[in-house]
C-alpha cells in the first residue's frame, strides 16, 4: 500500500462522517426515536468502505471527491440498514456489532426495523438529493439512482441475504456460496465504485474496468470476512469469532478451507489491480484499497 494511504483513508472517512452528520438529520418530534437508532447504528464505527470507493471511483475518472458526498452518505445509509436487519432475531440473532450491543438490543426490535426502513428510504431521498442535481446530469443520476437500486434489491443484496438464510445448516455447492456472496457483499460493493464514475461522467471503457475490478474485490472482502471470523481477534472485531461456523454457515473456508481460502482472496486482488492498468495515478487510492482488504484484521 502508499505510505499516506491511511491518512487517505481517515481523511476521507472524516469526511464522509462530516456529511452524514449534515445529511442526516436528528428529529425531536414524535420521530425522535427512530433517527436517534438511526444515527446510533451509523456511527457505530464503520470503515465507511462503500462510500470512500465511490469518491475514489470519481477521482480515478478525474472528478472531485467533495461534489459526490450525498450519493456515498446514502450507499452507508443502506449498508447499515442492512447490517440492522441483519442482526435482527428472525435473521443473524447478533447481540454485538463492532463492540455494540446492535441496534434492537440497544432499542428494541420494532424500533430496530423502523430504523433500517428510515435508512434505506433516507438513502434515495440523498441520492435525488438538490446538492447532487446541481451538479450531475440528469440521465447519468437516474442511471446511478437505478444502478444502486438494483445492488440494494432482489438483484443484488435482498438475493444474497435470503439465499444465505437458506443455506445455513447444510451443505452448499460452490455455485450457491458465489451467488450467496455476489449478490450479498459484490453487489454493492461494485456498485459503490461504478457509480462514483459514472457520477464523475466516466466512458463505457472505464465503467466497464471498475465493474471488473468490483466484483474482484467484493468476492475476495466477502473470503476476509469468512476467515476472519475463525482467525481473528474478538476484541478487534467486536463480535464473538466463530459465529459463522456456529450458525453453520456457507462460507469460502467452510467450502474450501483456511489456506485456499486466502489464496483465492490474493488472487482475487490481483486481479482487481489487473482491471486497473488502464487508469493513471489518480486511481492509486483503489489499488490500495484492494490491497488493504487482503491484509485487514477486522
Amino acid at each position: 500500500m502508499s505510505p499516506g494511504f491511511f491518512d487517505y483513508l481517515r481523511q476521507r472517512q472524516d469526511l464522509v462522517n462530516q456529511a452524514l452528520r449534515r445529511y442526516v438529520p436528528r428529529l425531536e418530534n414524535f420521530a425522535a426515536r427512530v433517527t436517534e437508532a438511526m444515527h446510533y447504528s451509523l456511527f457505530a464505527g464503520g470503515k465507511r468502505l462503500r462510500p470512500i470507493l465511490l469518491l475514489a471511483g470519481a477521482e480515478a475518472v478525474g472528478g472531485r471527491a467533495e461534489d459526490y458526498l450525498p450519493a456515498a452518505c446514502a450507499l452507508e445509509c443502506i449498508h447499515t440498514y442492512s447490517l440492522i436487519h441483519d442482526d435482527l432475531p428472525a435473521m443473524d440473532d447478533d447481540d454485538l456489532r463492532r463492540g455494540k450491543p446492535t441496534c434492537h438490543k440497544a432499542f428494541d426490535e420494532a424500533t430496530a426495523i423502523l430504523a433500517g426502513d428510515g435508512l434505506l428510504t433516507m438513502a434515495f431521498e440523498l441520492l435525488s438529493h438538490p446538492d447532487l442535481v446541481a451538479r450531475v446530469a440528469g440521465e447519468r443520476l437516474l442511471k446511478v439512482i437505478h444502478l444502486v437500486a438494483r445492488a440494494a434489491g432482489i438483484h443484488g443484496m435482498v438475493a444474497g441475504q435470503m439465499a444465505d438464510l437458506l443455506a445455513e445448516g447444510r451443505a452448499v455447492s460452490p455455485e450457491e456460496l458465489d451467488f450467496i456472496h455476489r449478490h450479498k457483499t459484490g453487489a454493492l460493493i461494485t456498485a459503490s465504485v461504478v457509480s462514483g464514475a459514472m457520477l464523475a461522467g466516466a466512458e463505457e471503457a472505464a465503467l466497464s474496468a471498475l465493474e471488473a475490478y468490483g466484483w474482484a474485490i467484493g468476492r475476495a472482502f466477502q473470503i476476509v470476512d469468512d476467515i476472519l471470523d475463525i482467525v481473528g481477534d474478538e476484541k478487534t472485531l467486536g463480535k464473538p469469532v466463530g459465529s459463522d461456523l456456529a450458525k453453520k454457515k456457507a462460507t469460502y473456508p467452510a467450502l474450501y478451507g483456511l489456506e485456499a481460502s486466502r489464496e483465492k482472496a490474493r488472487e482475487l486482488v490481483e486481479q482487481a489491480l489487473g482491471h486497473l492498468e488502464s487508469f493513471g495515478p489518480e486511481a492509486e487510492p483503489l489499488r490500495d484499497i484492494a490491497r488493504y482488504i487482503v491484509e485487514r484484521k477486522l
